[in-house]
């Protein structure tokens, strides 16, 4: 099954996340197509960037929790777009939540619409934003991420803007795209490759320092009875045990 979708105008390929089923879920399948779809671009001399978008109402909903992938392939992920010698930039114009604020931060640019939201659920479920970390903090404000990780609150597009987590909230995301996207395709490939390495070099180190610990830490997460009865809980439509 293609979960992703490839389109390309004028030197710039558009991934999108096309599994409305599950409200494009990070499960393992999407997670490793993803992935080959972005080696692909990277070896792609026509491709000058990658803008990364979705189908229906949700960007990306956070792990698959009936089929999620392993959070190393995860991590691999996120490291990927980080380090890709090409700009990629996402649009949303749909809900964000827990995992997938990782994979947007990994990005380089991002818009998001005023239909957006973000909320960082791990903790409702017994579990933390552990590997996406190493993406969301060296991006977002310290005290919105104390607010927002502890509480698990939703925000919307202009309060993801002021905290740095996209780069512009907007009415029209396509037009706010568009000099962006004409900005991309005036750089050589040389200057944007060499540019981003520089703006990135910081959350690479990161990743090479954490990683391997944050995924441990993940795995323990995900194993325990807690988080077990977060997640039953999320699927049964209730609230879990603790809830006061």
């Amino acid at each position: 099954m293609t979960l992703i979708v490839r389109t390309e105008e004028r030197g710039v390929a558009t991934l999108t996340l096309d599994s409305p089923a599950n409200r494009n879920a990070l499960s393992a399948r999407l997670v490793a197509q993803v992935r080959d779809a972005l080696a692909d671009c990277a070896g792609d001399d026509t491709v000058r960037a990658v803008l990364l978008t979705h189908t229906g109402s949700t960007f990306c909903a956070g792990a698959d929790l009936k089929a999620p992938p392993d959070p190393a392939a995860f991590v691999a992920l996120m490291r990927q777009i980080v380090a890709l010698p090409k700009p990629v930039v996402a649009r949303v114009t749909g809900h964000v939540r827990a995992g997938g604020l990782g994979l947007l931060a990994a990005c380089d640019i991002a818009v998001a619409g005023e239909g957006a939201s973000f909320a960082l659920t791990e903790s409702r479920l017994g579990l933390a934003p552990a590997v996406i970390s190493l993406t969301l903090l060296p991006r977002v404000d310290r005290a919105a991420a104390n607010r927002y990780y502890l509480t698990g609150e939703r925000f919307d597009a202009a309060e993801a803007a002021r905290i740095s987590l996209v780069t512009e909230a907007a009415e029209n995301v396509d037009q706010a795209l568009a000099p962006v996207l004409d900005g991309l395709r005036r750089a050589s490939p040389q200057g944007l490759a060499a540019s981003k390495k520089l703006v990135t070099a910081t959350v690479l180190r990161g990743f090479d320092q954490y990683a391997e610990d944050l995924v441990v830490r993940s795995a323990a997460l995900f194993a325990s009875d807690e988080a077990k009865e977060g997640m039953t809980a999320f699927l049964e439509r209730r609230d879990p045990a603790w809830v006061r």
